[in-house]
């Protein structure tokens, strides 16, 4: 039985527009690349109010810019992330390289970024993790990005994350555990 999506998922290109239909049912806006155009951002922003919108951008730089202007264009989009190592092959990052299966359990992980910032997690939060100001930082955020569903960002878009995706003190402090015990074993 295949998964049925009802919102309209934002990729960048219609090579993940194959894999997104190999893995679901669903429809897609391209963005083709970082260079969007205001006719597509409409259509996005039409899209969100009718149907709902998932942005599902590579796990890279130029995804993270396209993932941050749609944000900004159609407010209260839900996000998917893919771990990179799920959409590597031969050196290429994308979301065309995931496995059906990788696909699936990004969209089945969805997060909604809030309009109100008022998380539960401060700033010393992401000190005491050793998620800033922590000569292994970079790796720490990938990893309990990767176990939060948040996906990988730097420390302030990292903390951005938390509170928009109104990340729970208690979901924070349980991952941190698990990202704890993962690295230490």
């Amino acid at each position: 039985m295949i998964l049925v999506i009802k919102e309209i998922i934002v990729v960048e290109g219609k090579d993940d527009t194959v894999a997104i239909k190999r893995a679901v049912d669903a429809d897609t806006i391209e963005t083709n690349g970082s260079a969007i155009g205001d006719d597509v951002l409409r259509r996005i922003a039409l899209a969100n109010e009718r149907r709902g919108v998932i942005i599902f951008t590579d796990p890279d730089h130029a995804g993270e810019r396209i993932r941050k202007i749609v944000a900004r264009h159609a407010p209260g989009c839900k996000h998917a992330f893919l771990p990179q190592e799920k959409a590597l092959y031969k050196g290429d990052i994308g979301i065309e390289n995931a496995s059906p299966d990788a696909i699936r359990q990004a969209l089945s992980e969805l997060r909604t970024e809030s309009a109100d910032e008022a998380g539960e997690i401060n700033w010393d939060d992401l000190m005491d993790a050793g998620l800033i100001v922590h000569p292994d930082a970079s790796n720490r955020r990938l990893h309990i990005g990767k176990l939060l569903g948040i996906g990988y960002a730097n420390g302030k878009q990292f903390y951005k994350r938390c509170t928009s995706f109104r990340i729970s003190k208690a979901e924070f402090m349980a991952a941190r555990r698990q990202m704890e015990e993962e690295l230490e074993g």
